[in-house]
C-alpha cells in the first residue's frame, strides 16, 4: 500500500520539471505548482518581494511534494474519502482544482445518491463516497477515472488551444488521457481506434 507521502511523489514525478506554455492557464509551473499558487501561498523563494517565474523555477521537488500534501490533499479533506479514490482525486486536485471534487459529486449524483455538486468534501460527500465503495467496491475507482477522462475530453472539445494535452501530434493519447487511464482498469482503457474516433471531429 502506498502512502500519500508516494502518492504525491508520483504526481511530481507525473507533472514533470519547469515550463511556461502559452496555452496553459495555469502559467509558469514547475513540479505541478503553478505560478498562482506560489502567488497565493506568497512563496518569494528569492526575497525580491514579489513572486515570478523566477521563484518557480526555484521550487524544489521535496517543497512541491509538501505544498501538494497540504494543500492538495490535506486541506481538500480527500482523507475523508473511500481509499480506492484518494490517489485519483488528489492527481486530478492538483490538476484541476475543486473540479476534482465536482467530478465525484456528479458521479456520485449519477448513481443515486444525494449530494450538493460545490466542489467541497463535507460530510454528505464523504458519506455518499462511502456508500458508492460499498455498493461497488471494485467499480468506482474505475467509474471515476473514465469520469475524469470524459471531463478532459469536454475541455477539450470546448478549447481548442487544450487539445494538444489530450491528443499527441501523432494522433494518439495526449497526457491528459494518459493521465486519467493510469487510474482506470486496463480492461476500461480506450483502444487507439475507439480514442481516434472520438477525437475525430477536432479535425
Amino acid at each position: 500500500m502506498r502512502s500519500v507521502r508516494e502518492i504525491a511523489e508520483e504526481i511530481v514525478d507525473r507533472e514533470g520539471g519547469y515550463t511556461n506554455d502559452p496555452d496553459d492557464p495555469g502559467g509558469a509551473t514547475n513540479h505541478g505548482v503553478t505560478i498562482h499558487t506560489m502567488r497565493r501561498l506568497g512563496l518569494d523563494l528569492d526575497g525580491d518581494g514579489a513572486v515570478t517565474e523566477a521563484d518557480v523555477r526555484r521550487l524544489s521537488r521535496d517543497r512541491a511534494v509538501d505544498i501538494f500534501l497540504r494543500h492538495y490533499f490535506e486541506a481538500p479533506g480527500i482523507a475523508g474519502l473511500p481509499e480506492v479514490l484518494q490517489a485519483s482525486v488528489f492527481d486530478m486536485q492538483v490538476n484541476a482544482g475543486a473540479n476534482a471534487v465536482k467530478i465525484l459529486q456528479r458521479l456520485l449524483c449519477d448513481m443515486g445518491l444525494k449530494v450538493a455538486v460545490d466542489g467541497v468534501i463535507g460530510p454528505q460527500t464523504a458519506r455518499a463516497a462511502a456508500e458508492a465503495a460499498a455498493l461497488a467496491p471494485g467499480h468506482l475507482a474505475d467509474a471515476y477515472g473514465i469520469a475524469r477522462r470524459n471531463y478532459y475530453f469536454r475541455l477539450a472539445d470546448r478549447r481548442p488551444a487544450s487539445r494538444k494535452y489530450a491528443r499527441r501530434r501523432d494522433g494518439g493519447k495526449g497526457g491528459w488521457i494518459a493521465r486519467a487511464e493510469e487510474f482506470i482498469s486496463p480492461r476500461y482503457h480506450m483502444t487507439e481506434a475507439e480514442f481516434r474516433a472520438r477525437v475525430a471531429s477536432w479535425d
